[in-house]
Protein backbone atom coordinates (compact mmCIF):
# COMPACT_ATOMS: atom_id res chain seq x y z
CA UNK A 1 0.00 0.00 0.00
CA UNK A 2 1.33 3.21 -0.77
CA UNK A 3 1.55 6.33 1.72
CA UNK A 4 -1.58 7.94 0.46
CA UNK A 5 -3.51 4.89 1.80
CA UNK A 6 -4.66 3.75 -1.31
CA UNK A 7 -4.45 -0.20 -2.42
CA UNK A 8 -2.50 -1.21 -5.67
CA UNK A 9 -5.18 -1.65 -8.43
CA UNK A 10 -7.76 -4.90 -8.54
CA UNK A 11 -10.84 -5.73 -8.41
CA UNK A 12 -10.34 -8.62 -4.98
CA UNK A 13 -9.30 -5.61 -2.94
CA UNK A 14 -12.18 -3.36 -4.16
CA UNK A 15 -14.49 -5.90 -3.15
CA UNK A 16 -13.04 -6.50 0.02
CA UNK A 17 -13.52 -2.95 1.15
CA UNK A 18 -17.16 -2.47 -0.31
CA UNK A 19 -18.10 -5.84 2.06
CA UNK A 20 -16.38 -4.37 4.66
CA UNK A 21 -17.72 -0.99 4.41
CA UNK A 22 -21.26 -2.43 4.37
CA UNK A 23 -20.58 -4.28 7.02
CA UNK A 24 -19.67 -1.29 9.05
CA UNK A 25 -22.77 0.82 7.96
CA UNK A 26 -25.53 -2.15 8.44
CA UNK A 27 -28.07 -1.27 10.51
CA UNK A 28 -30.01 -4.36 11.53
CA UNK A 29 -33.05 -2.82 13.03
CA UNK A 30 -34.12 -1.00 9.36
CA UNK A 31 -33.02 -4.46 7.42
CA UNK A 32 -35.56 -6.42 8.02
CA UNK A 33 -38.29 -3.51 6.70
CA UNK A 34 -36.14 -3.22 3.59
CA UNK A 35 -36.17 -6.84 3.06
CA UNK A 36 -40.01 -6.64 3.47
CA UNK A 37 -40.48 -4.11 1.04
CA UNK A 38 -38.41 -5.38 -1.71
CA UNK A 39 -39.77 -8.70 -1.50
CA UNK A 40 -36.10 -9.75 -1.35
CA UNK A 41 -34.93 -13.28 -1.38
CA UNK A 42 -31.38 -11.66 0.03
CA UNK A 43 -31.18 -10.22 3.62
CA UNK A 44 -30.55 -6.77 3.84
CA UNK A 45 -27.42 -4.88 5.73
CA UNK A 46 -29.81 -2.44 5.99
CA UNK A 47 -27.69 0.37 4.24
CA UNK A 48 -29.85 4.05 3.16
CA UNK A 49 -29.08 4.48 -0.41
CA UNK A 50 -26.86 7.57 -0.15
CA UNK A 51 -24.52 5.89 2.58
CA UNK A 52 -24.21 3.40 -0.29
CA UNK A 53 -23.56 5.27 -2.74
CA UNK A 54 -21.27 7.72 -0.95
CA UNK A 55 -19.49 4.12 0.05
CA UNK A 56 -18.99 2.93 -3.59
CA UNK A 57 -17.38 6.93 -4.64
CA UNK A 58 -14.98 6.09 -2.04
CA UNK A 59 -14.19 1.78 -2.60
CA UNK A 60 -13.56 3.25 -6.49
CA UNK A 61 -11.39 6.45 -5.22
CA UNK A 62 -9.00 4.12 -2.80
CA UNK A 63 -8.97 0.94 -5.32
CA UNK A 64 -8.56 2.51 -8.64
CA UNK A 65 -9.74 -0.33 -11.58
CA UNK A 66 -7.20 -0.27 -14.39
CA UNK A 67 -9.06 -1.86 -17.13
CA UNK A 68 -12.47 -2.68 -18.57
CA UNK A 69 -11.93 -6.78 -17.53
CA UNK A 70 -11.05 -5.65 -14.10
CA UNK A 71 -14.21 -3.55 -13.74
CA UNK A 72 -16.26 -6.47 -14.90
CA UNK A 73 -14.20 -8.81 -12.35
CA UNK A 74 -15.54 -6.46 -9.40
CA UNK A 75 -18.77 -6.17 -10.51
CA UNK A 76 -19.29 -10.13 -11.18
CA UNK A 77 -17.98 -10.77 -8.00
CA UNK A 78 -20.02 -8.51 -5.95
CA UNK A 79 -23.27 -9.15 -8.07
CA UNK A 80 -23.37 -13.24 -8.53
CA UNK A 81 -21.53 -14.09 -4.89
CA UNK A 82 -23.67 -11.34 -2.78
CA UNK A 83 -24.71 -12.54 0.53
CA UNK A 84 -26.67 -9.10 1.35
CA UNK A 85 -28.37 -7.19 -1.42
CA UNK A 86 -27.23 -4.27 -1.26
CA UNK A 87 -23.82 -5.63 -2.72
CA UNK A 88 -25.70 -5.91 -5.75
CA UNK A 89 -26.79 -2.51 -5.60
CA UNK A 90 -23.50 -1.69 -4.70
CA UNK A 91 -22.26 -3.51 -7.72
CA UNK A 92 -24.43 -1.27 -9.88
CA UNK A 93 -23.09 2.08 -8.71
CA UNK A 94 -19.35 0.60 -8.87
CA UNK A 95 -20.50 0.60 -12.73
CA UNK A 96 -22.08 3.96 -13.27
CA UNK A 97 -19.02 5.80 -11.40
CA UNK A 98 -17.31 8.97 -13.61
CA UNK A 99 -13.85 6.78 -12.99
CA UNK A 100 -15.61 4.27 -15.21
CA UNK A 101 -16.99 6.15 -17.96
CA UNK A 102 -14.34 4.85 -20.63
CA UNK A 103 -16.18 1.95 -20.15
CA UNK A 104 -19.71 2.82 -20.92
CA UNK A 105 -19.92 1.36 -24.39
CA UNK A 106 -21.45 -1.49 -26.18
CA UNK A 107 -18.96 -3.68 -25.05
CA UNK A 108 -20.59 -3.31 -21.70
CA UNK A 109 -24.06 -4.76 -23.13
CA UNK A 110 -23.50 -8.17 -22.15
CA UNK A 111 -22.46 -7.14 -18.52
CA UNK A 112 -25.72 -5.33 -17.96
CA UNK A 113 -27.70 -8.14 -19.89
CA UNK A 114 -26.77 -10.53 -17.02
CA UNK A 115 -27.51 -8.03 -14.24
CA UNK A 116 -31.40 -7.81 -16.08
CA UNK A 117 -31.91 -11.22 -16.43
CA UNK A 118 -30.38 -12.40 -13.12
CA UNK A 119 -31.51 -9.12 -10.93
CA UNK A 120 -34.93 -9.68 -12.20
CA UNK A 121 -36.74 -6.89 -10.19
CA UNK A 122 -37.61 -3.19 -10.71
CA UNK A 123 -34.87 -1.41 -9.11
CA UNK A 124 -32.35 -2.83 -10.37
CA UNK A 125 -33.81 -3.33 -14.07
CA UNK A 126 -35.05 0.54 -13.86
CA UNK A 127 -31.46 1.87 -12.52
CA UNK A 128 -29.87 0.17 -15.35
CA UNK A 129 -32.56 0.80 -18.11
CA UNK A 130 -32.00 4.67 -17.70
CA UNK A 131 -28.69 5.20 -16.29
CA UNK A 132 -26.41 2.63 -17.81
CA UNK A 133 -28.35 0.84 -20.92
CA UNK A 134 -29.80 4.15 -22.04
CA UNK A 135 -26.93 6.50 -22.81
CA UNK A 136 -24.88 3.90 -24.41
CA UNK A 137 -27.83 3.75 -27.04
CA UNK A 138 -27.78 7.57 -27.43
CA UNK A 139 -23.59 7.32 -27.95
CA UNK A 140 -24.18 4.41 -30.16
CA UNK A 141 -27.51 4.06 -31.78
CA UNK A 142 -26.52 1.56 -34.88
CA UNK A 143 -25.12 -0.84 -32.52
CA UNK A 144 -27.20 -0.33 -29.21
CA UNK A 145 -30.64 -0.56 -31.07
CA UNK A 146 -30.71 -3.54 -32.20
CA UNK A 147 -30.01 -5.16 -28.98
CA UNK A 148 -33.00 -2.94 -27.47
CA UNK A 149 -35.37 -4.19 -29.85
CA UNK A 150 -34.02 -8.10 -29.57
CA UNK A 151 -34.93 -7.32 -25.54
CA UNK A 152 -38.04 -5.81 -26.44
CA UNK A 153 -39.60 -8.58 -28.75
CA UNK A 154 -38.06 -11.41 -26.39
CA UNK A 155 -39.93 -13.50 -23.89
CA UNK A 156 -37.81 -12.22 -20.50
CA UNK A 157 -40.04 -10.00 -18.89
CA UNK A 158 -36.65 -7.75 -17.44
CA UNK A 159 -35.26 -7.39 -20.45
CA UNK A 160 -38.46 -6.38 -21.90
CA UNK A 161 -39.13 -3.63 -19.46
CA UNK A 162 -35.36 -2.65 -19.66
CA UNK A 163 -36.39 -2.17 -23.52
CA UNK A 164 -39.30 -0.11 -22.63
CA UNK A 165 -37.58 2.18 -20.39
CA UNK A 166 -34.52 2.59 -21.90
CA UNK A 167 -34.91 6.49 -23.85
CA UNK A 168 -36.39 7.29 -20.24
CA UNK A 169 -34.05 10.39 -19.66
CA UNK A 170 -33.18 10.59 -23.94
CA UNK A 171 -36.19 13.41 -23.88
CA UNK A 172 -35.96 15.29 -27.32
CA UNK A 173 -32.97 12.71 -28.32
CA UNK A 174 -35.48 9.94 -28.11
CA UNK A 175 -35.74 7.75 -31.32
CA UNK A 176 -39.59 7.36 -31.67
CA UNK A 177 -39.75 4.76 -33.79
CA UNK A 178 -37.30 2.42 -31.62
CA UNK A 179 -40.04 4.20 -28.70
CA UNK A 180 -42.93 2.89 -30.35
CA UNK A 181 -41.73 -0.36 -31.81
CA UNK A 182 -40.58 -1.38 -28.16
CA UNK A 183 -44.38 -0.01 -26.85
CA UNK A 184 -46.03 -2.41 -29.73
CA UNK A 185 -44.32 -5.44 -28.48
CA UNK A 186 -45.50 -5.04 -24.62
CA UNK A 187 -48.45 -3.00 -24.85
CA UNK A 188 -51.00 -5.20 -24.76
CA UNK A 189 -49.26 -7.64 -21.88
CA UNK A 190 -51.31 -8.32 -19.07
CA UNK A 191 -47.67 -8.37 -16.50
CA UNK A 192 -48.27 -5.82 -14.08
CA UNK A 193 -44.27 -4.57 -14.57
CA UNK A 194 -44.91 -4.41 -18.23
CA UNK A 195 -47.86 -2.25 -18.19
CA UNK A 196 -46.15 -0.07 -15.88
CA UNK A 197 -43.38 0.20 -17.77
CA UNK A 198 -45.51 1.32 -20.81
CA UNK A 199 -46.96 4.37 -18.95
CA UNK A 200 -44.13 5.42 -17.68
CA UNK A 201 -41.87 5.13 -20.81
CA UNK A 202 -45.12 7.25 -22.12
CA UNK A 203 -45.56 9.94 -19.65
CA UNK A 204 -42.02 10.82 -19.59
CA UNK A 205 -41.52 11.00 -23.26
CA UNK A 206 -44.72 13.30 -22.69
CA UNK A 207 -42.98 15.94 -21.60
CA UNK A 208 -40.49 16.32 -24.80
CA UNK A 209 -43.63 15.76 -27.09
CA UNK A 210 -47.10 15.75 -25.80
CA UNK A 211 -48.27 15.65 -28.90
CA UNK A 212 -47.16 12.15 -30.01
CA UNK A 213 -47.74 10.26 -26.66
CA UNK A 214 -51.72 11.35 -27.44
CA UNK A 215 -51.61 10.07 -30.92
CA UNK A 216 -49.93 7.05 -29.66
CA UNK A 217 -52.46 6.47 -26.81
CA UNK A 218 -55.57 6.99 -29.47
CA UNK A 219 -54.09 4.81 -32.07
CA UNK A 220 -53.40 1.89 -29.23
CA UNK A 221 -56.74 0.74 -27.42
CA UNK A 222 -55.07 -2.26 -26.33
CA UNK A 223 -52.91 -0.15 -23.94
CA UNK A 224 -53.95 -1.12 -20.76
CA UNK A 225 -56.01 0.66 -18.40
CA UNK A 226 -52.74 1.73 -15.82
CA UNK A 227 -50.47 1.95 -19.07
CA UNK A 228 -52.93 4.49 -20.32
CA UNK A 229 -53.74 6.82 -16.98
CA UNK A 230 -49.76 6.69 -16.63
CA UNK A 231 -49.00 7.83 -20.07
CA UNK A 232 -51.63 11.15 -19.95
CA UNK A 233 -51.30 11.74 -15.96
CA UNK A 234 -49.35 15.25 -16.57
CA UNK A 235 -51.53 16.13 -20.13
CA UNK A 236 -54.55 18.02 -20.18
Amino acid sequence: MSNSGISPPGPDTLVHAARDGLAQLADPQRAPRMREYMKSELPFRGVPTPQRRQLARRVVADHPLPDRASWRRAVLTLWDHAAYREERSLAIDITGHRAHARWQTAEALPLYEHLVVTGAWWDFVDEIAINRLGPILRGDPGTVAPVVRRWAHGHDLWRRRAAVLSQNASGPRTDTALLAECLDATAGDPDFFLRKAVGWALRQYSRSDPAWVRNYVSEHPELAPLSRREALRHLS
